[in-house]
């Protein structure tokens, strides 16, 4: 029992990060022979660990192949600009792609599509990242790989009763779907009352980070410009002259029903009825399309996916003493054709110079602030005579082994469901695949993994296990059966979701995993209530963690949403009661428990 306070007080009090809380368990159950040493190293071997390690490095490989991006791309198309539609289809997709990658990850990875939408719509991106956060964590409830808790809970379960009947990956799913759909019910007709209504973080953050907008700040802004049929051309780039007069840089040109140009120079035609993205300053830019008849676009239509910030930005980089431009210009070296990216000025001795940066001759020192896409920058990386002045973003897509990446998925699953083979040894096949396939790397499967929540488990495991051995979880059971009398199973069953919901919401899930699942099967035991069912209800409570942002995807939606503590409270209450209302009936209904 002092054991198990102080890991509590650890957790709540963050003293230490909760991996070594992890590790310190390990070394002081042994120590104090409430373990045996073989006991205490066993979670790291366990069934559950390998699953998550594996879990997500399937995940790492969807998401380096573009897998993600590529449905996130589908999806959006239909989302209209309904607020309601919008949202019920981002949380929708995000609750899906939870159920078989982190859901952090998931959050994370729709996050940019979803501020994207809120800005060519309208609509404030506070109202959608809520519940979109909050589908990303239930999500995780509708397999038994999407969530910590759940891949967890069959070998907690074991401590107990080391013969007991595991869940198999779908048994948790009518209770998921349950929650998924109330929850998005929830936002739909209350989220006007419930969710605020500012615009959160400024969507437009731009394409340039805050450092570079302070020395560049005159560049101007990001505009889409359509080339009525009145136009005449064909016309080049160097015969329209945009660049000297209006101090303006063409970054896309997209031709009328054709492709689009990424990185178009000098010698690239504009003609009647394309569409091109500029960069240069309101009021030049608004002077130039007077100038030629163009209609600028209140905002990004065709160029809102290849130009959004996830896939292209402005990065600044500084030309040594031995690079081969110093001399010479950057039309003489087709710099834009070469590297893919555009020159938007350079600077030199505190002086920044757009309209003719093509043909001046470059000097040891001078800043060259350029646009392109960030798998561009990654390239140019690479090149020993440029020195990039901030960490480029984004990653170099292995699109082409987007096959191997979801086949890889596909054959985890079927092991799985076709051939029951376990869970652990299923996805570190999947995973393998994705190495064996070259979808990653295997330095690059080791660095996606969070060591951080391998070693909490493994900690919490052998916890766990003197929890059980010492009959503290029994004696805890007793109490509290003792406090609340003879009841029937389903109100048993209510009291530990409710315990469980507070304690995640203080500690970690997994710490309230492995803690609540030997208590309650104690509980249910006593109550002449089913373990299985009690070990399921701790499992999926331990999602129900609305009401403060210490949960990892409120904690990463609150700056973006611009909410407050009391914006989770004030819509987290509520998604906390139906949350418990919708898990108890489902489960009653599904697993014939009675009141």
């Amino acid at each position: 029992m002092a054991v198990l306070v102080l890991a509590i007080l650890l957790f709540i009090f963050e003293w230490v990060r909760v991996d070594v809380v992890g590790i310190i368990m390990m070394i002081i159950l042994p120590l104090l022979g409430l373990v045996t040493p073989k006991e205490a190293i066993s979670g790291l071997s366990s069934n559950a660990v390998v699953s998550i390690i594996a879990v997500i490095i399937i995940g790492a490989g969807l998401d380096k192949t573009g897998a993600m991006n590529s449905l996130a791309r589908v999806l959006l198309k239909f989302a209209g600009k309904s607020e309601s539609r919008i949202m019920v289809l981002i949380s929708g997709t995000v609750a899906f792609i939870s159920s078989f990658m982190q859901n952090i990850g998931a959050a994370a990875l729709f996050m940019p599509a979803a501020k994207r939408i809120c800005r060519q719509t309208g609509i404030p991106v506070s109202r959608i990242l809520m519940p979109m956060g909050f589908c990303a964590i239930i999500g995780g409830c509708l397999t038994l790989i999407g969530s910590s808790p759940l891949i967890l809970m069959n070998d907690v379960m074991k401590i107990s009763d080391p013969n007991i009947e595991p869940f198999g990956l779908f048994s948790v799913t009518p209770i998921g779907l349950a929650l998924i759909i109330a929850a998005l019910l929830y936002f739909v007709l209350l989220g006007r009352f419930i969710l605020p209504a500012g615009k959160g973080e400024e969507g437009g953050s731009g394409p340039m980070s805050t450092e570079l907008e302070k020395t560049y700040h005159d560049i101007g802004e990001l505009f889409e410009i359509h080339i009525p049929d009145s136009f005449k051309g064909p016309q080049t780039l160097e015969q329209l002259e945009i660049r000297p007069l209006f101090f303006t840089s063409v970054i896309g040109i997209a031709a009328k029903g054709g492709t689009t140009v990424s990185s178009p120079d000098y010698a690239d035609k504009i003609s009647a009825g394309d569409t091109i993205a500029a960069v240069g300053p309101p009021d030049l830019i608004a002077k130039m399309a007077q100038s030629f008849g163009w209609e600028i676009k209140a905002d990004l239509e065709v160029f809102a996916e290849s130009l959004s910030p996830n896939n292209a930005g402005i990065m600044e980089v500084i030309i040594t003493p031995r690079s081969e431009l110093v001399g010479s210009s950057l039309r003489s070296h087709s710099f834009r054709k070469r590297n893919g990216v555009i020159p938007l000025a350079v600077e030199r001795e505190n002086k920044t110079y757009v309209g003719d940066i093509s043909t001046m001759a470059l000097q040891a020192g001078d800043a060259l602030l350029l646009q392109g896409p960030w798998e561009k920058f990654h390239y140019l990386k690479e090149r020993t005579d440029l020195a990039f002045t901030e960490e480029v973003q984004g990653e170099i897509l292995r699109e082409d082994k987007i096959k191997f990446a979801v086949g890889s998925l596909v054959l985890s699953l079927v092991m799985i469901l076709g051939f029951h083979v376990q869970l652990s040894i299923a996805l570190l096949a999947g995973a393998m695949c994705m190495v064996l396939s070259k979808v990653l790397s295997i330095d690059e499967a080791y660095e996606s993994v969070d060591w951080m929540t391998v070693f909490l488990l493994g900690g919490l495991i052998p916890l766990g296990i003197a929890f059980e051995k010492t009959g503290a979880a029994s004696l805890i059971a007793q109490t509290i059966m003792g406090a609340i009398g003879d009841v029937s199973p389903i109100i048993l069953l209510t009291v530990i979701a409710i315990l469980t919901s507070f304690f995640t919401l203080v500690a970690s899930n997994v710490g309230a995993t492995v803690l609540m699942v030997p208590l309650a099967m104690n509980m249910a035991g006593a109550a002449g209530a089913d373990p299985r069912i009690a070990a399921l209800v701790v499992a999926v409570a331990c999602s129900n963690t609305f009401i403060l942002p210490t949960h990892q995807v409120n904690a990463l939606i609150m700056r973006p949403g611009g909410y407050k503590t009391k914006d989770y409270f004030r819509a987290g209450a509520g998604m906390t009661i139906l949350y418990l209302v919708v898990m108890m009936s489902t489960i009653a209904l599904f697993y014939g428990m009675s009141a």
